[in-house]
């Protein structure tokens, strides 16, 4: 079991829901700072500074500065420009912090201030298109903005229109689009996770239980190779939901929403290939979020619906995960950030 800190993002205003921004180790957490549905935290380079998004239909994003054990001094918030903010990243330069409003389809890209606070919003970019899940993508629903290894292009993911938008970002804080990877129809991609080396990437499809492995080169991705997140004959609905590559490159993790599993892939020396080689349960109901240790050798999977956080060993020779302990309770967990 390990015992770095994390903090802890969850949801507040479901039924059964916390306080806000929770704190500790895997014995125990407290609240580090009230906050309305914190669903997704990320650092600043530093750590001195972290931001969360409050996932609203009035949107926000908010920033604390990062005290000793744990204490969160709460700086600012500002409006994302949209509904339901999911997902955030700093920008490699350090100078924005970009948010993925999944309830409106737009990205909303703000400046960081000298003292780690945030100013109004430098774009808010609205997307559009939709999919052929009437449901889900009766329009875009952004989901995910990250960046690639060298920081060079920025990436937000379209669960509704079954896209992903690789774009630069410059130095006035806006994206500025370089190509867009379309997708099967009904994928529902949702997160992208590089290989270290950058020529491979992996996308995650909440809609059809799908990975693609893509390469990319001089701006562009191109699909590979897809397979299921799931065991062959598996049953019932599913909805994969967080995508993880391990430090060397060699395996790739997922969560199965529904199945509560996660998978674990093995991955082909170059990165372009991927052989499910491991599913196993993922200490609980609904699992959100994977997060690896910052030793990489252990992950967390956030079980939203069971309300537990549970700590796997990973062996480094196969990528095979054990569970470990007992899960740690916490309400609604939905993102895992180790200090």
């Amino acid at each position: 079991m390990t015992s770095e800190q994390i903090f802890v993002g969850s949801y507040t205003t479901q039924e059964g829901g916390g306080d806000g921004i929770g704190f500790g180790t895997a014995t125990g957490l407290r609240v580090a700072a009230e906050s309305a549905n914190p669903s997704f935290l990320a650092f600043s380079a530093d750590r001195r500074y972290l931001y969360a998004t409050n996932e609203l239909d009035a949107g926000r994003v908010s920033a604390f500065a990062v005290g000793d054990s744990g204490t969160l001094e709460f700086l600012n918030h500002q409006p994302t420009g949209g509904a339901h903010p999911c997902h955030l990243a700093v920008d490699p330069s350090g100078r924005f912090v970009l948010s993925a409003n999944y309830g409106s389809g737009s990205i909303a890209i703000h400046p960081i201030k000298a003292d780690g606070s945030l100013g109004d919003p430098t774009q808010i970019l609205e997307r559009d298109g939709d999919g052929p899940n009437q449901e889900r993508q009766e329009g875009p629903h952004a989901h995910q903005v990250t960046f690639d290894p060298s920081g060079s292009f920025a990436f937000d993911i379209d669960l509704g229109a079954d896209s992903v938008h690789v774009s630069t970002l410059s130095k006035e804080g806006r994206l500025e689009a370089v190509s867009r990877l379309q997708v099967h129809p009904g994928a529902g991609p949702r997160h992208l996770a590089f290989h270290p080396g950058g020529a491979a990437a992996y996308l995650i499809n909440e809609l059809d239980s799908t990975l693609i492995v893509c390469s990319f080169a001089e701006g562009e991705l191109a699909v590979v190779q897809t397979l299921s997140t799931r065991p062959e004959g598996a049953e019932g609905d599913n909805f994969p939901a967080e995508v993880l590559v391990s430090a060397d490159g060699r395996f790739v993790y997922g969560s199965n929403r529904g199945d509560d599993t996660i998978a674990v892939f093995a991955i082909g020396a170059d990165g372009l290939e991927a052989k499910l080689v491991q599913t196993i349960g993922s200490g609980g109901t609904w699992p959100r979020h994977l997060a690896f240790s910052e030793d990489g050798n252990h992950l967390y999977a956030a079980n939203e619906r069971s309300d537990t956080i549970a700590v796997f060993t990973i062996d480094q020779s196969s990528g095979a995960l054990t569970a470990t302990g007992t899960p740690l309770s916490w309400p609604k967990p939905v993102c895992v950030l180790p200090l």
